[in-house]
């Protein structure tokens, strides 16, 4: 990866421009961890990087930023810019470019998030963040409640570096949040979800949910952190146990393991008939919430006499010929009572017992 910037580096200076990489890449190279978001900042413009880059997206609104996919590696690029105006305490209305990094590195939310890296792969430091990396301490670039108050998203990220990142608030960011957190009404639950996602997905998430807790920002978020929340392996877990607000939206595949893991909380075990109709990561990550045994439900799940209705081995074709039946509805329920027999062990998943059965059962009404 860094091989990579710094190629895209040089491209910039063989074309008479110069360029930086910005930001969290930097930080975490700096901490020693692994990193894929790459930012470059530069004094060339879109125009400019449209000439220098072919297969370059231009931006639907020109916030003089671009993405550029180099050697199947995704890089934003931004231009040195100043933000004037502000509107709905999120964007900025108002931009003007500048051919000075300290300029474009002054508009930036917090310290941490400053460092350079130039084409020779040296870190540039040049608003003596390495105190405050040291120190693991948020802080913001210049006044706190200015700097919230422009964009309210900013109490979300702050929120999410402490929590990745183990650091803590700097004293006038946590009188900041307070001050500002009613802008989080402003935000869109997009946003608002983007930020929890990460938050939620961190080996430390119950720092973040500490965080919201202790600046009550539950009612602004449109989730509920009263009771306590049990770290989870997926994040999703953790959103089925904030009951997030309708306004949230959430992808089928996310709506379908919300509501699965919700179903097994409420009737607060896990056997064999959630097992199968839930599948063992859903209950995995119920077992989590529950304080179950979690090897315990992989073991469950693998003993399962069938784990789904193809498993029975009577097929519908066999119980329609036998039982001549017109009405498909009564099929449906055929196959319910014995997908039940089955998991209950009140029958053995074997052709000639469940066939029996049918017959007794349904046809002869023997049972």
């Amino acid at each position: 990866m860094k091989e990579k910037a710094l190629e895209l580096l040089n491209m910039f200076y063989n074309n008479g421009y110069e360029a930086y990489v910005v930001g969290g890449f930097v930080r975490d190279m700096i901490l020693g961890k692994e990193s894929s978001d790459i930012d470059i900042a530069t004094n060339a413009t879109p125009k400019d990087i449209k000439e220098i880059f072919k297969d370059v997206k231009l931006p639907g609104f020109s916030y003089g930023s671009v993405s550029l996919i180099y050697k199947k590696t995704n890089f934003e690029i931004t231009t040195y810019r100043m933000d004037l105006e502000y509107k709905d305490k999120r964007k900025p209305s108002k931009i003007v470019y500048t051919d000075k990094l300290i300029i474009d590195l002054k508009r930036r939310d917090f310290t941490i998030n400053t460092f350079c890296m130039d084409k020779y792969g040296n870190v540039i430091d040049l608003l003596n963040a390495i105190p405050d990396l040291k120190d693991k301490v948020i802080k913001t670039v210049g006044n706190a409640n200015d700097k919230l108050s422009e964009d309210a998203l900013r109490i979300l990220r702050a929120i999410r570096f402490a929590t990745t990142l183990d650091f803590k608030l700097d004293n006038d960011l946590k009188d900041a949040i307070i001050n500002n957190r009613d802008g989080l009404n402003d935000l869109s639950y997009f946003r608002k979800k983007q930020e929890l996602n990460k938050i939620f997905s961190s080996p430390n998430v119950l720092k973040g949910i500490d965080l919201l807790k202790r600046f009550n920002l539950d009612d602004y978020l449109g989730i509920n952190i009263d009771k306590k929340i049990v770290k989870t392996d997926d994040p999703i877990g953790i959103w089925a146990q904030v009951s997030p607000s309708d306004k949230y939206q959430f992808t089928n595949n996310e709506k379908a393991y919300l509501n699965a893991i919700c179903n097994v909380l409420k009737d607060g075990n896990i056997n064999d008939i959630e097992l199968y109709k839930n599948g063992n990561y859903v209950c995995y990550i119920a077992a989590q919430i529950l304080n179950i045994d979690k090897s315990s439900v992989y073991d469950k799940y693998d003993n399962l006499p069938i784990k789904k209705q193809e498993d029975i081995k009577i097929s519908k074709k066999e119980i329609i010929d036998l039982l001549n039946l017109n009405d498909k509805s009564i099929l449906k329920d055929i196959i319910k009572d014995l997908e039940m027999k089955i998991l209950l062990r009140k029958l053995d998943n074997n052709h000639d017992v469940l066939l029996k059965y049918v017959i007794d059962r349904y046809k002869n009404n023997v049972l």
